[in-house]
């Protein structure tokens, strides 16, 4: 798992691909538990936290894509 700072390093495509990474562990970490092979059930937690925390990273640098072209729009307009 990565951490904060990993994560604010990686760009959009990078992240998505995080975010799939891990939401296929949580999948296979529940097909684990069906089958009675997890002792720690902890990792389901830690797992969703990491997606979010992954997800919130990747809407950031969206938004701020957004805010950016934006702003070149605006410019454009005025001149």
């Amino acid at each position: 798992m990565m951490e904060k700072k990993d994560l604010k390093k990686l760009d959009v495509a990078a992240l998505k691909q995080e975010v799939e990474s891990l939401k296929k562990e949580l999948f296979n970490l529940n097909l684990s538990k069906i089958t009675g092979q997890v002792k720690d059930i902890s990792q389901f937690g830690k797992l969703r936290v990491q997606i979010a925390r992954a997800l919130t990273f990747l809407k950031q640098q969206d938004s701020q894509k957004t805010v950016k072209n934006e702003r070149k729009k605006a410019k454009k307009a005025l001149r």
